[in-house]
């Protein structure tokens, strides 16, 4: 690599300890910007991770915990200078604000999440010359209580997004897609990250609320009873897209859905991993991105609609 900048790593989701295990198990410095709200992390600081990659191989990992209180006890630390922030689309704000004391004048954020970013309120939490990135990727991991476990390998894109990161050089855009690459690879670099976000919408607004709605994993969805309601919600999505200016075809995207029903079959959406933890549910940036544009286009997508609501129902009775 061009520059082995250490990277920071948000939270203990399912991709970003995918993330750091698949570093540090090529020897690269990895650490994680976790709240110590765990015993262990309480008494040292420290996050154990076992992890288990594609091919059923079991590792042990061991992470280096930062927060805001390190660097309150410890003025000398190193501000933060390249980190991938891949938490729930509804918790970036706020994550984007707590972190900002923490961060180099020059940083380098890298925004990973499903459904469609709020990219525009994302800029205005950064300085000028903060360099701000999105990474979409299909790559597929479980969490557990102990670890994570690699379900799945899929493609990531990356998009510059501010000026700042736009006017990098190549040599420094080249740096950190070495490095990304290590970690959620395969990663591409584009210019315009709209087409692919909205490829994954697309697959995201079918299989996602199903899944959750059912308790089932995503090859259930094959089920030719499926169909009809699988049929019905993408051409509300196309239709959507259309609008939005997006070149969203039905045939194409209808096939793409199929194939990855087929390519994660054995795997849990994430928003069914959400609801069976009690989490909150990435559901409106999701379907509700989708109702939102519907709305200003004076479109009505009743199938949507009834998919978030019983998405939303479903949510609250799980809290």
């Amino acid at each position: 690599m061009n520059e082995l900048v250490p990277l920071t790593i948000v939270g203990q989701g399912a991709i970003g300890l995918l993330a750091a295990c698949q570093l540090q198990r090529q020897r690269l410095p990895v650490q994680l910007w976790l709240r110590h709200n765990e015993s262990n992390l309480r008494q040292t600081g420290k996050l154990s991770v076992d992890f288990t990659d594609l091919s059923g191989q079991s590792t042990s990992h061991i992470y280096t915990s930062v927060n805001a209180s390190v660097f309150t006890t410890a003025p000398a630390t190193p501000l933060i200078t390249r980190i991938v922030i891949p938490v729930k689309a509804y918790a970036v704000l706020p994550c984007l604000a707590e972190l900002q004391p923490y961060l180099s004048s020059q940083a380098q954020l890298i925004i990973s999440h499903n459904g469609m970013p709020e990219l525009e309120a994302y800029q205005q939490q950064l300085k000028a010359e903060q360099a701000l990135w999105f990474l979409s990727t299909t790559q597929a991991a479980l969490r557990s209580a102990s670890g994570v476990q690699h379900t799945g390998i899929g493609q990531s894109t990356l998009a510059a997004i501010n000026p700042t990161a736009r006017k990098q050089s190549a040599s420094q855009q080249q740096a950190l897609l070495q490095q990304l690459t290590l970690a959620l690879g395969p990663v591409t670099l584009t210019a315009d990250i709209l087409p692919v976000l909205w490829q994954k919408l697309a697959i995201n607004a079918v299989i996602n609320p199903i899944t959750a709605l059912h308790r089932c994993r995503n090859g259930e969805l094959a089920a030719p009873e499926l169909a009809p309601l699988i049929s019905a919600l993408l051409r509300e999505v196309c239709l959507v897209a259309a609008a939005e200016g997006m070149d969203l075809t039905y045939a194409s995207n209808l096939s793409r859905v199929y194939q990855v029903i087929e390519a994660t079959k054995a795997n849990k959406s994430s928003m069914l991993q959400d609801i069976e933890h009690g989490r909150p549910t990435e559901i409106n940036a999701i379907t509700g991105y989708l109702l939102r544009c519907a709305a200003r286009h004076k479109l009505t997508l009743p199938h949507n609609e009834r998919l978030l609501a019983q998405v939303q129902q479903l949510a609250q009775g799980q809290s």
